[in-house]
């Protein structure tokens, strides 16, 4: 494994996420995630999921005990040889992507993630020797079975992401972590060699190019004297969403409680938000689909699904997540939720995966 440490003032990252469903017409998306871990109240981090249609996102709470197998995708046999199989360690709350992977979530230890597509990405040869994780699962096979950002890191040395394909369309994913304690790690596979830049520091995430084109990109702008003056790159690319979400994370205040410290996460998801209609070049419209903001301190997961006109949340504490427990689901395309919607999921008919 090749390990690159990045010690610039701010954390900054690139995720998009392949879809992996039927229901693709297009190759890639475009998301931003922003972490928040030193303000004192709590380790808060926030994204968005960009995309030009419905990617059908289910919150699924996962208990712990569950039997997995990292080698398929959806009804897809993906590795066919040494598959990764498990048993879920940890209980965890997601985001699911058309009910073939994991895109968001965390974990009841507090460790958090986002998975999303990178174009330069490359898995490298199959080498059947290591277990075979399918890349849409990568996420959850570190969600079940990690407690932290080192941990989810040395669980990578013992298997192999492997790539998945569904309609033509490849997921070239790479992957951002954090955890309650404000630890953070960006992970790509460049040339079938993964690259990691672990820290604290690594706050600000966007997509292409490379992470560390886009930090060296974000080092050349000055933002040591903010103002109103200070001139922002307005568009929808990754790397104007990279630099505003970088300056204005810079100024974020103190917040006095959980819904200062969401409230400032989720201001800044929304300034680099796309708008409807606008165009992402080369990709056509990528609409934002949705926002998420996570409490990693206190286990809360907040959604803001951008056609509803409410934020709802869920209190991971509140469910039943020992071995044997449901797994619990809610559709949060519902324009009548809204707050706290814990007591709204139901029973899930089968997991997800």
């Amino acid at each position: 494994m090749m390990l690159k440490l990045q010690f610039s003032p701010l954390c900054y990252g690139l995720l998009i996420f392949t879809v992996l469903s039927a229901a693709l017409l297009q190759p890639a998306e475009a998301c931003t995630r922003i972490l928040w871990n030193d303000n004192g109240l709590a380790v808060v981090v926030g994204r968005t999921m960009d995309w030009p249609e419905s990617t059908e996102p289910v919150l699924t709470v996962l208990p712990r005990g569950m039997k997995r197998d990292g080698g398929r995708t959806g009804d897809t046999v993906t590795v066919k040889e040494n598959p990764a199989r498990w048993t879920s360690k940890y209980a965890s709350l997601v985001t699911t992507l058309y009910g073939v992977g994991t895109a968001d979530g965390f974990n009841e230890k507090g460790l958090g993630g986002h998975l999303l597509y990178l174009q330069a990405t490359d898995f490298g040869t199959r080498d059947t020797r290591l277990p075979g994780v399918q890349a849409g699962l990568w996420l959850q096979y570190l969600l079940d079975n990690a407690a932290s950002v080192k941990e989810a890191l040395a669980l990578m040395k013992t298997v192999q992401i492997v790539m998945t394909e569904a309609h033509g369309h490849n997921a070239t994913v790479h992957l951002a972590i954090e955890d309650a304690s404000g630890d953070s790690a960006v992970v790509e596979y460049i040339d079938g060699k993964p690259v990691i830049h672990h820290g604290k520091q690594y706050r600000v995430m966007t997509n292409d190019p490379t992470y560390d084109e886009q930090l060296a990109l974000v080092e050349k702008q000055d933002y040591s004297n903010p103002s109103s003056d200070t001139p922002l790159p307005g568009n929808v690319k990754a790397t104007d969403r990279f630099q505003r979400a970088t300056y204005y994370a810079a100024m974020l205040p103190k917040p006095n409680n959980e819904r200062e410290a969401i409230a400032s996460i989720l201001a800044i998801a929304r300034n680099v938000s796309v708008p409807f209609g606008a165009p992402y070049k080369g990709f056509g419209i990528y609409n934002t689909e949705y926002r998420t903001a996570i409490n990693l301190t206190d286990r809360r997961y907040f959604f803001e699904l951008t056609t509803s006109p409410n934020v709802i949340w869920v209190d991971l504490n509140s469910f039943k997540l020992g071995p044997g427990s449901p797994v619990m689901r809610l559709d949060p395309d519902n324009p009548q939720l809204s707050g706290n919607v814990s007591g709204e999921f139901r029973k899930a008919d089968k997991p997800p995966y």
